[in-house]
């Protein structure tokens, strides 16, 4: 590609960042002068890209508004970066129902990259290894999705229609506060103004939202992050978990994190390093808590289930054979 060619793309690139460039800006990015700008712009004009002219003290040039054109142009962090959320995504669950959608946009950038980065790129993605495997496809609609954030974004209610866990049906309107990725699923948190109350709901579950009119007032100081992770561990689940451990909150969600457990720490504690929280947890299954609180390392009271005190006596004596157990002779 001849300089003058390759100057001629450059330009396109940075005028496709949206704000106006003055030509000042431009000749010394580009490494020529302000009337070569003026060339180079005459080119793009010829190839029919909407280069407007900007007058004024702080004038120069912009592309039309809206206006969108090939070619695609990354560079290798870039390029890289995009493939890689485009996978990790995918592999988090976080797409869309369009289940395509990320292999085909994945597919163009890659075939618009040169052979050399494409090829790097590729042994990047063949040899990538998530530690974490992909859970069940929970993703949302795409409609349901765009139509929830648009709702967030301009504090618009909204009616969905929504199929619980257990196959019940029902249509509901919600005051949408924020939308949350949370371990490969996507949630919705605000209010219900029919029953008063706060409520979370999963995207993959709604099928269908319609904006209403109107409009409401989300609360002050709103993280709905915390909102999420605080209903989901309160979600009823099969064992009601009641335990005290001698530790911090902070010391304790490095194992047990929000969205897990609730953490409450006695008020006024004199010396947090002795002091005794309390914990919850609701759960299908019992037998990765005896692990768990090991990991910890701190002392600890299991108050209730009866069986959880089992489990984690099983544990310590298989821990306790195991220490004292020999090395097996050849």
């Amino acid at each position: 590609m001849s300089r003058p060619t390759a100057r001629v793309l450059a330009l396109l690139e940075l005028l496709q960042s949206g704000d106006v460039r003055t030509r000042a800006e431009l000749a010394d990015r580009l490494e020529v002068d302000e009337r070569t700008v003026r060339r180079y712009v005459g080119h793009l004009v010829d190839l029919d890209v909407p280069v407007e002219s900007v007058r004024g003290r702080y004038g120069g040039y912009r592309l039309a508004p809206g206006f969108r054109m090939p070619p695609l142009m990354l560079t290798d962090d870039e390029a890289l970066a995009v493939l890689l959320g485009l996978v990790a995504g995918r592999r988090a669950g976080l797409m869309t129902a369009t289940g395509t959608a990320s292999e085909t946009a994945a597919a163009k950038v890659r075939r618009v990259l040169p052979d050399r980065l494409g090829r790097r790129l590729d042994a990047v993605l063949g040899t990538l290894v998530f530690t974490t495997p992909p859970g069940e496809p929970a993703a949302p609609e795409t409609v349901v999705l765009l139509s929830i954030a648009d709702a967030v974004r301009h504090h618009r209610p909204i009616a969905v229609r929504y199929t619980a866990a257990d196959g019940r049906r029902s249509h509901r309107t919600l005051h949408p506060y924020g939308l949350v990725a949370h371990a490969g699923r996507w949630y919705v948190t605000g209010a219900d103004p029919a029953i008063g109350e706060d409520r979370t709901f999963r995207l993959d579950r709604i099928t269908s939202a319609r904006t209403l009119p109107g409009s409401f007032d989300p609360p002050a100081e709103l993280d709905p992050a915390r909102r999420v992770l605080a209903g989901l561990a309160a979600t009823p689940y099969r064992h009601e978990v009641t335990l005290l451990i001698q530790g911090t909150a902070e010391r304790i969600r490095t194992r047990l994190p929000a969205g897990v457990a609730r953490v409450e720490e006695p008020p006024g504690a004199d010396s947090p390093a002795g002091q005794w929280s309390r914990v919850e947890l609701r759960v299908e299954r019992l037998d990765w808590l005896p692990g768990v609180l090991a990991s910890l390392d701190l002392p600890f009271v299991v108050e209730r289930p009866a069986e959880l005190r089992d489990l984690v006596a099983a544990l310590a004596d298989r821990l306790l054979r195991s220490a004292r157990r020999d090395s097996p002779r050849p």
